[in-house]
C-alpha cells in the first residue's frame, strides 16, 4: 500500500490549517486541505459493513462507535437552529466503514492486520480496512481529526489517509506486584493505549513483593501471596474483564509469570518450591529462586501453567527468565507495607546448597549454574509448548545459552549490560530469533525536562544485521515497573511520554523531526485532557481543555 503513494512532506502538513497536523501517530501516508466540513452531532452516524453472510452485528464496532461518538460529541443536547444553509446541506454526514474480512468475535494476534484507508470528501467520509482491528484504528485516526470551532460547530477537513503500522508488535508492560493497581486503572490505562494505536499489554502479574493473580487451582498463592487477600488481588473475573476489555479496543493481552527468579511471593503459598539456603551445613531459613531439581516443582509447574493457559487467551505467555541470582541474595523489602518476610540478604543459594550441588554432578553441570538455568528453563519451555502455547523470554535466556525452540520471541531489556543494546538484537537476530525491544523505553526513569524526546529518537533498527535480520524485529515495548508508581502517579506518568513510544513503532521510520512531534505530541495532550486523562505537559504553556 505504501509504495502506491507518494509521502506527504511534513514542513508542507505542518503549514496547513486544521488538525489533521496533530495527528498521533502520525500515519504513514496523508494528503490533506483546509477545506472544512460541517458534522453536525444530532444527525452524524458511524454505519458498517463486515463482509460476512453470517454475521448480523459487530460488538467491537458497536461498541466502538458509541464510545468514540461520546468522545467527539459527549452527551449535549445539541440544536442545529444556528447551522447555515449551506452547514445545513452538508451536516447529514456518516462514517462508512466497510470491513473486508469477518472477526467481530475473535481475537486479536500477532499476525493481525491494523491497515486502514480513510477518505474525507465532499461526497462521503468511508473507512476501508481488512479487519476490525484496523477499522478500530481508522477510527481513532477519524476521531483526531475532527475539531470544534470557538462557536461550537464541528467541521472535518478534507483529507485522505492510507495508514498501516510499522511493527506488528507495540507494547507497553505494566508491573502489578511492587504495587497493586486497581482493575479500573489498568481499563484506563487500556483506554489511553487504544487511543495511541498501542496493541499489546503487558501485564507483569505476579514478582517477587506480592502474587495478585487468583489461582483457581492454587488459592494459597494469593492468600499468602498478595498484600490483602481481600483487596489487593484481580479475580477471574477482573481477568475476563480486562481481556474482553482489551479485546474490544484491539490490544492483546500478554500474561506474564516470571520464574525462576522473581518468586519470593510465590513461594509463601508453595510449600517446597524455592530452593533452601544454607548458612554453613545447615539451612539459614531463607529461600532463593524456584527449586529446579525436584519433581515437585515441574508437577506444579505443569498444573499451574495449565490454568494459566486456559485463562489467558492469547497465544503467547511471557515467561520472564531474567535476574537469576545464583548467589541468593535478595535485598530486604524497604517498605513496611509488605508485611514480614522470611527472605533476607544473608543467604547463600545454589553454591552452599548441598542437593543442589548433588544434583549439578550427576547431570555433568560442574560449576556452571546457567546450564542449571537451562535445565530448569527447557523443561518449563516443553510443558507451555505441550499447551499449544508461544512464548515470549527475556534476553538473559538467550545470553545464557538456553536451548529455546526456533520461533521463541526475546525481549531485550538491558541497555549496556552484558552489551549494548543494539548490538544485543544483532546478535539475538543473527541467531534467527524475533526480538522485542524495550531497553531504552523505561518510562519508570524520570529526568527533569522533555525526556520524551530520548523516547522518540530511538531507531530499533539502527542495529548491524542484514534485511533478514532487521524482518526478525516485530516490535518493541514502553514499560513501567512499579517500584515507585500506583495508581496515584501512573497516568500523568504515562502520558503522553509513552505516546513518544507508540508513535516510533507505529509511523515510518523517516518521521523523526523532534519539532513537528513536538506541536503534534503538545496538542495531543491537551486532547487527552479533553478526555479525561491527567497527562502531564511537555512545555511551558497551557491548553484550553485544562479549564473545561
Amino acid at each position: 500500500m505504501a509504495g502506491s503513494r507518494l509521502w506527504f512532506p511534513l514542513l508542507l502538513a505542518a503549514a496547513l490549517a486544521g488538525p489533521a497536523t496533530a495527528l498521533w501517530p502520525w500515519p504513514q501516508y496523508i494528503q490533506t486541505s483546509d477545506w472544512p466540513y460541517t458534522i453536525s452531532p444530532h444527525s452524524f452516524q458511524f454505519q458498517y459493513h463486515v463482509r460476512s453472510a453470517a454475521q448480523s452485528g459487530c460488538s467491537v464496532l458497536d461498541e466502538a462507535f458509541q464510545r468514540y461518538r461520546d468522545l467527539l460529541f459527549g452527551s449535549e443536547s445539541w440544536d442545529g437552529s444556528a447551522l447555515t444553509e449551506k452547514q445545513k446541506t452538508l451536516e447529514k454526514r456518516s462514517l462508512v466503514i466497510l470491513v473486508v474480512t469477518p472477526g467481530c468475535d475473535q481475537l486479536p494476534s500477532l499476525e493481525s492486520l491494523e491497515n486502514y484507508t480513510l477518505t474525507i470528501n465532499n461526497e462521503q467520509c468511508f473507512l476501508l480496512s481488512e479487519t476490525v482491528w484496523g477499522a478500530l484504528r481508522g477510527l481513532e485516526t477519524f476521531s483526531q481529526l475532527v475539531w470544534r470551532s470557538p462557536e461550537g460547530t464541528f467541521f472535518i477537513n478534507k483529507t485522505e489517509i492510507e495508514d498501516f503500522p510499522r511493527f506488528p508488535h507495540r507494547g507497553l508492560l505494566l508491573d502489578t506486584s511492587r504495587h497493586y493497581l486497581p482493575l479500573p486503572t489498568i481499563l484506563n490505562t487500556l483506554d489511553v493505549m487504544a487511543y495511541n494505536k498501542f496493541n499489546v499489554f503487558h501485564w507483569h502479574l505476579v514478582d517477587d513483593p506480592s502474587f495478585p493473580y487468583e489461582s483457581s487451582t492454587f488459592p494459597e498463592l494469593t492468600r499468602k501471596g498478595s498484600y490483602n487477600p481481600a483487596t489487593h488481588i484481580y479475580t477471574a473475573q477482573d481477568v475476563k474483564v480486562v481481556i474482553e476489555y482489551a479485546r474490544l479496543r484491539g490490544i492483546r493481552v500478554l500474561a506474564e509469570f516470571d520464574t525462576p527468579g522473581h518468586t519470593l511471593s510465590w513461594g509463601r503459598g508453595v510449600s517446597g518450591l524455592l530452593t533452601p539456603c544454607y548458612s554453613g551445613s545447615q539451612p539459614s531459613g531463607t529461600f532463593g529462586p524456584v527449586n529446579p531439581i525436584l519433581n515437585s516443582t515441574y508437577e506444579f509447574m505443569n498444573t499451574f501453567f495449565l490454568e494459566v493457559s486456559s485463562v489467558f487467551p492469547d497465544f503467547y505467555l511471557h515467561l520472564g527468565g531474567d535476574e537469576v541470582d545464583f548467589a541468593c541474595c535478595f535485598v530486604r523489602p524497604h517498605l513496611p507495607c509488605f508485611g514480614p518476610l522470611r527472605y533476607s540478604v544473608d543467604c547463600y543459594f545454589r553454591k552452599s546448597n548441598p542437593d543442589i550441588q548433588d544434583f549439578m554432578k550427576k547431570k555433568g553441570f560442574g560449576n556452571d549454574f546457567k546450564q542449571l538455568e537451562s535445565f530448569y528453563i527447557q523443561t518449563l519451555l516443553d510443558i507451555i509448548t505441550a499447551y499449544g502455547k508461544g512464548y515470549v523470554v527475556w534476553q538473559e535466556v538467550f545470553d545464557n545459552k538456553v536451548k529455546v525452540q526456533p520461533d521463541t520471541i526475546i525481549q531485550v531489556w538491558r541497555e549496556e549490560i552484558p552489551v549494548n543494546y543494539l548490538k544485543e538484537l544483532a546478535l539475538i537476530t543473527e541467531a534467527g530469533f524475533r526480538v522485542l525491544l524495550s531497553a531504552p523505553w523505561y518510562l519508570n526513569r524520570i529526568n527533569y525536562g522533555p525526556d520524551w524526546e530520548n523516547f522518540y529518537m530511538v531507531e530499533p533498527l539502527s542495529f548491524e544485521g542484514t534485511p533478514e535480520q532487521k524482518a526478525l524485529v516485530i516490535g518493541g515495548e514502553a514499560c513501567m515497573w512499579g517500584e515507585y508508581v500506583d495508581s496515584t502517579n501512573l497516568v500523568p506518568r504515562l502520558w503522553p511520554r509513552a505516546g513518544a513510544v507508540a508513535e516510533r513503532l507505529w509511523s515510518n521510520k523517516v518521521v523523526t523531526n523532534s519539532e513537528f512531534a513536538l506541536k503534534r505530541l503538545a496538542h495531543f495532550r491537551c486532547e487527552l485532557l479533553r478526555r479525561g486523562v491527567q497527562a502531564q505537559p511537555l512545555n511551558v504553556g497551557y491548553c484550553e481543555q485544562e479549564f473545561e
